[in-house]
């Protein structure tokens, strides 16, 4: 069962998207599948929204893709500065004010719309 619309499996991917840009920022290494799963499982939750275990499977790996393009933009190196990234206010959601949030959104969007498979 599942209730995500391309919007939101654009939002999904993009939070993944910064997790990713943010662990290898502060680790110099791309996040574990499993901690992606659980960085899935809690934007669902706070989102209310659910999908199927192989919608967020393909979301999980395009990630990573969507990740490897992204590194050409400007993301914080500092970790005060990525974490200005999320309007903490709420949580965890990405501050879609903030244009290196908007710029992946946009290859999310971009990306979603490249694959079927993902629509």
């Amino acid at each position: 069962m599942t209730n995500l619309d391309e919007e939101a499996k654009a939002e999904l991917l993009t939070f993944l998207v910064v997790g990713q840009l943010f662990a290898l920022a502060r680790t110099g290494e791309w996040l574990r599948t499993d901690h992606l799963i659980k960085s899935s499982q809690m934007w669902l939750s706070s989102n209310g929204a659910t999908c199927n275990w192989l919608e967020r499977a393909q979301l999980v790996a395009a990630c990573r893709v969507v990740a490897i393009k992204a590194l050409d933009l400007p993301f914080p190196e500092v970790e005060a500065d990525m974490v200005q990234l999320f309007n903490l206010n709420r949580g965890w959601f990405l501050d879609y004010r903030k244009p290196v949030v908007q710029q992946i959104h946009a290859m999310s969007v971009a990306h979603l719309s490249r694959d079927p498979s993902m629509i």
